[in-house]
This record gives C-alpha cells, structure tokens and sequence, in this order.
C-alpha cells in the first residue's frame, strides 16, 4: 500500500533525539529479536563516519511528526571474505540501514512508502546498486533480489542463516553487471 500522505525529507540534528526514541520503541515493540540499542549505535557509528550521506539519510513525516526513519550510506565491498577493502576505492554501492517506522504507526504502509520514496532519491546518485539486510518477504517487494544472485556476499550475521536476507537492487539495469565482492563491516572500524 502506497500512501500519499507521507512525504521525506534529509534528517537533521534537531532530529536526532526524536529518531533514537523512534528508532529505540519500533525495534523493541515490534522486533522481538532486538532492544533498538544496537540500532541506535549503528546510526550515530554511521554519522560520525566517512561515509555518511546526510542528503540520503532520511525521515518519514506525517503531517509534521516524524513516523519513520531510515537512512542509505556509501558502503565499499571487500574483494576478500575475511575482510579488508581499499579505502581510496570509488564506493559503487550504497547501504540501506537500519530502517524503523514509529511503534504506533505499525501496519500502515509508512515503511514501504518511505522506502520508495528513498530509493527513488538514491536512483538519482552516481552509484551502481543498494543493499539491504533484512526480512526477504518485505524487501523483495520493493524490488530487492538475492544479492549472492549478483554476485555480492555476505560473511556474517542473519543472511548466512537465510541467504536470501542479503539482497540488493541495481540502480540501472544492468548497473551491478561489473560488481562483485562481499558484504564485511570492517570498513566501519577505520572510517
């Protein structure tokens, strides 16, 4: 359901202590697998970092109430499975997380409407693909595929569980022909 009552806009600063809350209440009220913590670290790791993009990091509005928060970052893939990149590499992909609607808003097309939103502002970039980590039902729905299916791998975490929780989504048909590597977060530990 795709609804044309919520619109996005880039997060700002004053933002930030309301997408904590929101970000904190949707993961422990609806997850059952995750307190919000870990997400909420993930979001200011990302921020901090250098490959942060402040015009793709994003808040779903309601009228003027923030109802969800998601946010794209450049993400460069290891050539290795163990880890390891090139950070003077040009980043081809940009990654779509963590990803949380407000608690009280649940069910109600803001994720999939937002995240369409997103992805139509991300389609605009110089960048060849997006991947997402996450519940392959919803994604796939979106327009996300297998990312082993391209190419892409992941080396730890859910998807080595489920494969198919690893997707992605060329920004151009045919842009991720040339790409290829894996998904490993070390890159974060030296931004």
């Amino acid at each position: 359901m795709i609804r044309n009552d919520i619109t996005i806009r880039p997060e700002r600063p004053e933002d930030f202590s309301v997408i904590d809350e929101l970000v904190r209440r949707s993961f422990a009220e609806h997850t059952g697998y995750s307190d919000g913590a870990g997400e909420i670290a993930l979001i200011h790791e990302i921020r901090a970092g250098r490959y942060y993009r402040p015009d793709l990091s994003f808040v779903a509005l309601l009228g003027d109430k923030i109802v969800g928060h998601f946010l794209f970052s450049d993400f460069p893939l290891s050539p290795k499975q163990n880890g390891g990149y090139d950070p003077s590499a040009k980043t081809d992909l940009i990654m779509l997380a963590p990803v949380a609607v407000h608690a009280d808003y649940y069910r109600q097309g803001i994720g999939e409407t937002m995240l369409r939103l997103g992805i139509e502002q991300v389609k605009k970039q110089d960048c060849k693909g997006i991947t997402v980590e996450g519940d392959f039902h919803f994604y796939n729905r979106l327009g996300f595929e297998t990312s082993a299916d391209y190419g892409i791998h992941a080396t730890c975490g859910f998807p080595m569980e489920e494969p198919r929780c690893m997707m992605c989504m060329e920004t151009q048909p045919g842009s991720l022909a040339d790409i290829s590597g894996y998904i490993v977060y070390d890159m974060y530990e030296n931004a």
